[in-house]
């Protein structure tokens, strides 16, 4: 709620205490009152040239650069919406990149540790494995990335294509649903 909501928010608060206190709260005032409480619950936080560290116990985990990002925190809605182009770095636990990741725009949620990335994804490992999609998501928690869309993973050996893309983020290990693609043999 902004500074500007606040006056109304007391002084329907006071209103509210002196009408219990003189009897029972019509409909109308009952609504006033929860609008009010409701308000209270509601904030938003707006960014401009947005750089995000993501710390877990002490150690930098993440490295979120956006040109802008909306946090919405509402009982039903926790989360922060950024806008690219959107850079981000993950780190290993000797501080090193190990992945990059580039999108037009990303939707964190920080409850449930998950990254949705739209338009242009591109991520790429430090063990040279690179995928592309228009969309991709990311659990952070349980370490794994997947996308219904079309996607394209290289290596240094070989490329394969397809829909339906789930795996672990360094892209060790995944599964396509509608593969194809090519491999070269040594």
């Amino acid at each position: 709620m902004n500074n500007s909501g606040y006056p109304f928010f007391i002084a329907t608060m006071l209103f509210s205490i002196l009408l219990y206190g003189c009897g029972e709260l019509n409909s109308k005032e009952q609504q006033q009152v929860n609008e009010a409480a409701r308000d209270s619950l509601t904030s938003t936080t707006e960014t401009w040239e947005v750089d995000m560290e993501i710390i877990e116990d002490g150690q930098k985990k993440i490295r979120l650069i956006g040109s802008y990002a909306a946090t919405y925190n509402t009982e039903e809605l926790n989360e922060t919406r950024i806008k690219g182009p959107v850079h981000i770095q993950v780190f290993d636990s000797t501080g090193a990149v190990k992945t990059r990741v580039e999108s037009n725009r990303a939707i964190y949620r920080a409850e449930a540790a998950q990254f949705e990335l739209f338009g242009n994804v591109d991520l790429r490992t430090r063990t040279k494995r690179h995928l592309q999609s228009e969309y991709l998501k990311w659990d952070q928690s349980k370490n794994i990335i997947s996308t219904p869309r079309f996607v394209i993973i290289t290596t240094p050996s070989d490329s394969i294509a397809g829909s339906g893309f789930t795996g672990t983020s360094n892209l060790s290990n995944y599964s396509i649903q509608e593969p194809s693609g090519q491999v070269t043999l040594d």
